[in-house]
Protein backbone atom coordinates (compact mmCIF):
# COMPACT_ATOMS: atom_id res chain seq x y z
CA UNK A 1 0.00 0.00 0.00
CA UNK A 2 1.04 3.32 -0.91
CA UNK A 3 0.23 6.32 1.52
CA UNK A 4 0.04 9.51 1.04
CA UNK A 5 0.59 11.13 4.57
CA UNK A 6 0.07 14.74 2.89
CA UNK A 7 -2.60 16.37 1.23
CA UNK A 8 -5.04 18.97 1.15
CA UNK A 9 -8.14 19.90 -0.52
CA UNK A 10 -6.85 22.30 -2.92
CA UNK A 11 -9.46 21.67 -4.79
CA UNK A 12 -12.59 22.65 -3.27
CA UNK A 13 -15.44 23.87 -4.73
CA UNK A 14 -15.72 27.63 -5.44
CA UNK A 15 -18.32 27.90 -3.25
CA UNK A 16 -16.25 27.50 -0.21
CA UNK A 17 -13.77 30.36 -1.48
CA UNK A 18 -17.00 32.61 -1.87
CA UNK A 19 -18.12 32.39 1.69
CA UNK A 20 -14.38 32.99 3.19
CA UNK A 21 -14.94 36.03 1.46
CA UNK A 22 -17.97 36.75 3.05
CA UNK A 23 -16.76 36.04 6.45
CA UNK A 24 -14.36 38.04 5.96
CA UNK A 25 -15.71 40.91 4.43
CA UNK A 26 -18.05 40.57 7.68
CA UNK A 27 -15.52 41.70 10.35
CA UNK A 28 -15.77 44.82 9.19
CA UNK A 29 -19.34 45.06 7.83
CA UNK A 30 -21.50 42.76 9.91
CA UNK A 31 -24.15 43.09 7.87
CA UNK A 32 -22.51 41.08 4.80
CA UNK A 33 -21.31 38.18 7.02
CA UNK A 34 -22.98 34.61 6.31
CA UNK A 35 -24.37 32.30 8.26
CA UNK A 36 -22.68 28.17 7.81
CA UNK A 37 -25.77 27.34 6.45
CA UNK A 38 -25.38 29.37 3.44
CA UNK A 39 -22.56 27.03 2.33
CA UNK A 40 -24.36 24.43 0.38
CA UNK A 41 -22.14 21.90 -0.97
CA UNK A 42 -23.66 18.87 -2.84
CA UNK A 43 -22.04 15.33 -2.30
CA UNK A 44 -22.21 15.46 -6.39
CA UNK A 45 -19.95 18.92 -6.26
CA UNK A 46 -17.51 16.96 -3.47
CA UNK A 47 -17.29 13.55 -6.13
CA UNK A 48 -16.69 15.89 -8.88
CA UNK A 49 -13.45 18.49 -6.93
CA UNK A 50 -12.21 15.01 -6.10
CA UNK A 51 -12.38 12.36 -8.73
CA UNK A 52 -11.35 14.80 -11.32
CA UNK A 53 -8.34 15.87 -9.29
CA UNK A 54 -6.74 14.20 -6.55
CA UNK A 55 -7.94 10.70 -7.23
CA UNK A 56 -7.65 10.88 -10.83
CA UNK A 57 -3.33 11.55 -9.97
CA UNK A 58 -3.83 8.97 -7.72
CA UNK A 59 -4.84 6.28 -9.72
CA UNK A 60 -2.14 7.61 -12.40
CA UNK A 61 0.79 7.78 -9.91
CA UNK A 62 0.02 4.49 -8.19
CA UNK A 63 -0.96 6.10 -4.71
CA UNK A 64 -3.60 4.20 -2.75
CA UNK A 65 -4.70 6.65 0.22
CA UNK A 66 -4.43 10.30 1.42
CA UNK A 67 -4.22 11.83 4.97
CA UNK A 68 -6.21 14.44 3.90
CA UNK A 69 -6.51 17.84 5.56
CA UNK A 70 -8.23 21.35 4.78
CA UNK A 71 -6.07 23.45 2.25
CA UNK A 72 -3.31 24.92 4.00
CA UNK A 73 -2.56 28.38 2.76
CA UNK A 74 -6.23 29.20 2.90
CA UNK A 75 -6.11 28.52 6.94
CA UNK A 76 -5.13 32.02 7.03
CA UNK A 77 -5.33 31.91 10.95
CA UNK A 78 -4.30 35.60 11.37
CA UNK A 79 -7.54 36.54 10.29
CA UNK A 80 -10.06 37.70 12.74
CA UNK A 81 -10.54 36.46 15.87
CA UNK A 82 -10.62 32.91 17.70
CA UNK A 83 -14.88 32.81 16.44
CA UNK A 84 -13.71 33.38 13.11
CA UNK A 85 -11.28 30.91 13.04
CA UNK A 86 -13.62 28.23 14.88
CA UNK A 87 -16.51 28.75 12.49
CA UNK A 88 -13.69 28.39 9.24
CA UNK A 89 -11.87 25.75 10.76
CA UNK A 90 -15.06 23.50 11.37
CA UNK A 91 -16.53 23.89 8.20
CA UNK A 92 -13.25 23.45 6.08
CA UNK A 93 -12.90 19.97 8.46
CA UNK A 94 -16.37 18.63 7.54
CA UNK A 95 -15.87 18.80 3.87
CA UNK A 96 -12.79 17.12 4.36
CA UNK A 97 -14.62 14.47 6.55
CA UNK A 98 -17.12 14.09 4.19
CA UNK A 99 -14.65 13.24 1.53
CA UNK A 100 -13.42 10.51 3.53
CA UNK A 101 -16.84 8.86 3.66
CA UNK A 102 -17.63 9.56 -0.18
CA UNK A 103 -14.13 7.78 -0.86
CA UNK A 104 -13.54 5.38 2.55
CA UNK A 105 -10.53 3.71 0.35
CA UNK A 106 -8.74 6.35 -0.77
CA UNK A 107 -8.89 9.30 1.89
CA UNK A 108 -9.09 9.58 5.77
CA UNK A 109 -8.79 13.25 7.75
CA UNK A 110 -6.41 15.39 9.93
CA UNK A 111 -7.84 18.56 11.17
CA UNK A 112 -7.39 22.01 11.08
CA UNK A 113 -7.61 23.41 14.41
CA UNK A 114 -9.07 26.79 15.22
CA UNK A 115 -6.14 28.62 16.14
CA UNK A 116 -5.87 32.37 16.73
CA UNK A 117 -2.96 34.61 17.42
CA UNK A 118 -2.50 34.80 21.50
CA UNK A 119 -5.37 32.73 22.41
CA UNK A 120 -5.25 29.81 24.39
CA UNK A 121 -4.52 26.43 22.78
CA UNK A 122 -6.88 25.19 25.15
CA UNK A 123 -9.65 26.40 23.05
CA UNK A 124 -8.39 24.42 19.95
CA UNK A 125 -8.96 20.97 21.83
CA UNK A 126 -12.85 20.82 21.39
CA UNK A 127 -12.36 20.64 17.55
CA UNK A 128 -9.23 18.21 17.91
CA UNK A 129 -11.52 15.52 19.95
CA UNK A 130 -14.30 16.38 17.35
CA UNK A 131 -12.37 15.16 14.67
CA UNK A 132 -10.75 12.65 15.62
CA UNK A 133 -13.47 10.83 17.92
CA UNK A 134 -16.34 12.04 16.06
CA UNK A 135 -14.73 12.20 12.19
CA UNK A 136 -12.39 9.27 12.63
CA UNK A 137 -9.28 11.66 11.70
CA UNK A 138 -6.15 10.49 12.23
CA UNK A 139 -4.02 13.35 12.67
CA UNK A 140 -3.55 16.87 12.95
CA UNK A 141 -1.99 20.65 11.38
CA UNK A 142 -0.48 22.39 13.80
CA UNK A 143 0.90 25.91 12.95
CA UNK A 144 3.57 26.88 14.64
CA UNK A 145 2.57 30.64 13.55
CA UNK A 146 -0.66 31.47 13.55
CA UNK A 147 0.41 35.29 12.72
CA UNK A 148 0.67 34.92 9.50
CA UNK A 149 4.97 34.90 9.03
CA UNK A 150 5.57 37.44 12.04
CA UNK A 151 5.97 34.87 14.54
CA UNK A 152 4.38 36.05 17.86
CA UNK A 153 3.63 32.91 19.24
CA UNK A 154 6.22 31.26 21.27
CA UNK A 155 8.41 28.50 20.45
CA UNK A 156 6.72 24.78 20.56
CA UNK A 157 8.96 24.06 23.61
CA UNK A 158 6.90 26.81 25.36
CA UNK A 159 4.14 25.90 27.38
CA UNK A 160 1.65 27.42 25.70
CA UNK A 161 1.64 24.53 23.51
CA UNK A 162 1.22 22.05 25.68
CA UNK A 163 -2.53 21.83 26.38
CA UNK A 164 -2.33 20.48 22.68
CA UNK A 165 0.23 18.13 23.13
CA UNK A 166 -1.58 16.51 26.14
CA UNK A 167 -4.64 15.68 24.10
CA UNK A 168 -2.35 14.86 21.10
CA UNK A 169 -0.65 12.38 23.36
CA UNK A 170 -3.98 11.11 24.85
CA UNK A 171 -5.61 10.79 21.53
CA UNK A 172 -2.38 9.36 20.07
CA UNK A 173 -2.29 11.30 17.47
CA UNK A 174 0.90 13.01 15.45
CA UNK A 175 0.93 16.91 14.64
CA UNK A 176 2.10 17.73 11.17
CA UNK A 177 4.13 20.90 11.92
CA UNK A 178 2.63 22.88 8.83
CA UNK A 179 1.98 26.94 8.68
CA UNK A 180 -0.48 28.71 6.59
CA UNK A 181 -0.21 32.41 4.36
CA UNK A 182 1.93 34.50 5.04
CA UNK A 183 0.75 37.96 5.42
CA UNK A 184 4.90 39.14 5.66
CA UNK A 185 5.78 40.79 1.96
CA UNK A 186 9.26 39.25 3.10
CA UNK A 187 8.01 35.92 2.97
CA UNK A 188 6.92 34.29 -0.04
CA UNK A 189 4.24 31.94 1.25
CA UNK A 190 5.18 28.76 0.07
CA UNK A 191 8.89 28.96 -0.94
CA UNK A 192 9.68 30.87 1.76
CA UNK A 193 7.38 30.91 4.86
CA UNK A 194 6.52 27.09 4.45
CA UNK A 195 10.16 26.22 4.14
CA UNK A 196 11.30 28.26 6.69
CA UNK A 197 8.76 26.87 9.44
CA UNK A 198 10.01 23.27 8.34
CA UNK A 199 13.87 24.45 9.99
CA UNK A 200 12.69 26.69 12.45
CA UNK A 201 10.29 24.33 14.33
CA UNK A 202 13.10 21.30 13.95
CA UNK A 203 15.72 23.86 15.76
CA UNK A 204 13.23 25.21 18.14
CA UNK A 205 12.55 21.09 19.43
CA UNK A 206 16.17 20.98 19.03
CA UNK A 207 16.92 23.24 21.89
CA UNK A 208 14.31 21.89 24.20
CA UNK A 209 13.52 18.81 26.38
CA UNK A 210 10.08 18.70 25.15
CA UNK A 211 10.09 15.03 24.25
CA UNK A 212 11.53 14.39 27.48
CA UNK A 213 8.40 16.03 28.80
CA UNK A 214 6.52 14.26 25.71
CA UNK A 215 7.86 11.15 24.82
CA UNK A 216 4.98 9.59 22.92
CA UNK A 217 4.39 13.44 20.85
CA UNK A 218 4.98 12.74 17.48
CA UNK A 219 5.45 16.03 14.86
CA UNK A 220 5.84 15.36 11.06
CA UNK A 221 7.77 18.01 9.41
CA UNK A 222 6.58 18.67 5.77
CA UNK A 223 8.41 19.72 2.57
CA UNK A 224 11.61 17.22 3.81
CA UNK A 225 12.24 19.21 6.54
CA UNK A 226 13.54 22.59 5.08
CA UNK A 227 16.98 23.25 5.14
CA UNK A 228 17.15 20.23 7.94
CA UNK A 229 18.68 17.41 5.75
CA UNK A 230 21.49 19.68 3.77
CA UNK A 231 22.47 21.37 6.96
CA UNK A 232 22.20 18.09 8.96
CA UNK A 233 25.99 18.24 10.21
CA UNK A 234 25.45 22.07 11.32
CA UNK A 235 22.21 20.58 13.80
CA UNK A 236 24.04 18.04 14.88
CA UNK A 237 27.21 20.01 15.99
CA UNK A 238 25.23 22.70 17.51
CA UNK A 239 23.36 19.71 19.39
CA UNK A 240 27.01 18.96 20.71
CA UNK A 241 28.32 22.41 21.35
CA UNK A 242 24.53 22.46 23.50
CA UNK A 243 25.34 19.32 25.33
CA UNK A 244 22.47 17.66 23.79
CA UNK A 245 22.24 14.10 23.48
CA UNK A 246 22.89 12.78 19.56
CA UNK A 247 19.98 13.32 17.49
CA UNK A 248 19.73 9.75 16.89
CA UNK A 249 18.11 9.37 20.49
CA UNK A 250 17.35 13.80 21.12
CA UNK A 251 15.13 13.84 18.61
CA UNK A 252 14.03 11.17 16.10
CA UNK A 253 12.03 8.94 18.38
CA UNK A 254 9.79 11.81 17.48
CA UNK A 255 10.23 13.91 14.55
CA UNK A 256 9.80 12.71 11.18
CA UNK A 257 9.96 13.92 7.23
CA UNK A 258 7.87 13.54 4.64
CA UNK A 259 9.30 13.47 0.82
CA UNK A 260 7.21 16.71 -0.37
CA UNK A 261 10.61 17.65 -2.12
CA UNK A 262 10.46 17.86 -6.20
CA UNK A 263 13.88 16.40 -7.50
CA UNK A 264 15.30 13.75 -7.43
CA UNK A 265 18.58 14.90 -6.14
CA UNK A 266 16.56 16.04 -3.13
CA UNK A 267 15.13 13.25 -2.18
CA UNK A 268 18.32 11.25 -2.48
CA UNK A 269 19.76 13.52 0.22
CA UNK A 270 16.72 13.36 2.37
CA UNK A 271 17.19 9.14 2.19
CA UNK A 272 20.77 9.15 2.58
CA UNK A 273 21.00 11.49 5.41
CA UNK A 274 17.82 10.67 7.64
CA UNK A 275 17.27 7.41 8.62
CA UNK A 276 14.80 6.00 6.38
CA UNK A 277 12.52 4.71 9.34
CA UNK A 278 11.68 8.57 9.86
CA UNK A 279 11.11 9.26 5.93
CA UNK A 280 7.17 9.16 4.96
CA UNK A 281 6.23 8.94 1.81
CA UNK A 282 4.33 12.47 0.96
CA UNK A 283 3.27 14.57 -2.29
CA UNK A 284 1.17 17.28 -1.21
CA UNK A 285 0.21 17.29 -5.04
CA UNK A 286 -2.25 19.68 -6.93
CA UNK A 287 -0.33 22.12 -4.03
CA UNK A 288 2.16 24.49 -3.88
CA UNK A 289 4.07 23.34 -7.32
CA UNK A 290 1.83 21.89 -9.91
CA UNK A 291 3.67 22.68 -13.34
CA UNK A 292 5.49 20.07 -15.36
CA UNK A 293 9.58 19.67 -15.28
CA UNK A 294 10.90 20.83 -18.37
CA UNK A 295 14.00 18.48 -17.56
CA UNK A 296 12.29 15.00 -16.97
CA UNK A 297 8.81 15.72 -18.79
CA UNK A 298 6.85 14.61 -15.82
CA UNK A 299 4.98 16.45 -13.06
CA UNK A 300 7.34 17.90 -10.25
CA UNK A 301 5.02 16.79 -7.60
CA UNK A 302 4.99 13.16 -9.20
CA UNK A 303 7.19 12.03 -6.15
CA UNK A 304 6.54 8.18 -6.33
CA UNK A 305 9.09 8.44 -9.17
CA UNK A 306 12.04 9.84 -6.81
CA UNK A 307 11.20 7.31 -4.70
CA UNK A 308 11.19 4.37 -6.84
CA UNK A 309 14.52 5.72 -8.49
CA UNK A 310 16.70 6.18 -5.37
CA UNK A 311 19.35 3.80 -3.93
CA UNK A 312 16.85 2.15 -1.41
CA UNK A 313 16.10 -1.92 -0.59
CA UNK A 314 12.90 -2.78 -1.13
CA UNK A 315 12.22 -3.03 2.66
CA UNK A 316 13.29 0.23 2.77
CA UNK A 317 10.69 1.74 0.04
CA UNK A 318 8.21 0.07 2.09
CA UNK A 319 8.99 1.72 5.01
CA UNK A 320 8.29 4.70 2.89
CA UNK A 321 5.73 4.29 1.37
CA UNK A 322 3.38 2.36 4.09
CA UNK A 323 5.54 1.37 7.05
CA UNK A 324 6.32 4.18 8.97
CA UNK A 325 3.14 5.61 8.21
CA UNK A 326 0.89 2.67 9.90
CA UNK A 327 3.76 3.12 13.01
CA UNK A 328 3.19 6.99 13.19
CA UNK A 329 -0.07 7.26 12.41
CA UNK A 330 -1.38 4.33 14.84
CA UNK A 331 -5.41 5.17 14.44
CA UNK A 332 -4.60 4.75 10.66
CA UNK A 333 -2.99 1.41 11.22
CA UNK A 334 -6.37 0.76 13.47
CA UNK A 335 -8.64 1.38 10.56
CA UNK A 336 -6.68 -0.36 7.95
CA UNK A 337 -6.44 -3.69 10.23
CA UNK A 338 -10.07 -3.21 10.56
CA UNK A 339 -10.73 -3.59 7.06
CA UNK A 340 -8.26 -6.19 6.59
CA UNK A 341 -5.57 -4.46 4.75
Amino acid sequence: MIIDCHGHFTTAPKALEIWRQRQIAGLTAPELAPSVSDLQISDDALCEAIEGNQLRLMRERGADLTIFSPRASFMAHHIGNFETSATWAAICNLLCHRVSELFPDHFVGAAMLPQSPGVDTRSCVAELERCVLEYGFVGVNLNPDPSGGHWTSPPLSDPYWFPLYEKMVELDVPAMIHVSTSCNACFHTTGAHYLNADTTAFMQVLTSDLFQRFPTLKFVIPHGGGAVPYHWGRFRGLAQELKLPPLQEHLLNNVFFDTCVYHQPGIDLLTHVIPVRNVLFASEMIGAVRGIDPETGHYYDDTRRYIDQAALSAEERHLIYEGNARRIYTRLDARLKARGL
